[in-house]
């Protein structure tokens, strides 16, 4: 069973914090134990767990990844966007957590984050929950 999170970003590098999302997929799906599968199907964004408590930890993110992977390099990619694509393949474009009890069993401070590096756009996010329902 999938279902589709649309996601719309106001910058071109941003993160966007999609835990209550999810977590209202996870809820309408019945299950009870099993796991999320959070799937990004674009090539310059992507997605990542990580601290939402202090909003710090993106802005170091931001701007680490700035630093390490420069909006304007020695890059080939003729569109221009070469640095999104990288950035998207840093962080990653799937990500899976379990599902106790019919919530997402993340730790205290986790959040998970849309990551998009090529915007602004309107983004989509594929969401699976499976298991045993109750």
């Amino acid at each position: 069973m999938w279902k589709t999170i649309s996601v719309t970003t106001g910058t071109r590098v941003q993160f966007v914090d999609i835990t209550a999302q999810v977590g209202a997929e996870v809820a309408k799906s019945g299950v009870k134990n099993g796991i999320c599968y959070v799937f990004v199907p674009h090539t310059t964004a992507g997605v990542t767990i990580n601290e939402n408590a202090d909003p710090d930890v993106v802005r170091d993110l931001t701007t680490t990844l700035a630093r390490i992977v420069p909006e304007h390099g020695d890059y080939h990619h003729s569109e221009g966007n070469s640095d999104a694509h990288l950035k998207a393949s840093f962080m990653g474009f799937h990500a899976a957590v379990p599902v106790i009890d019919g919530r997402l069993a993340l730790g205290t401070w986790q959040g998970i984050y849309f990551c998009e590096f090529d915007g602004p756009r309107r983004r989509h996010v594929k969401v699976g929950v499976m298991g045993e329902k109750e």
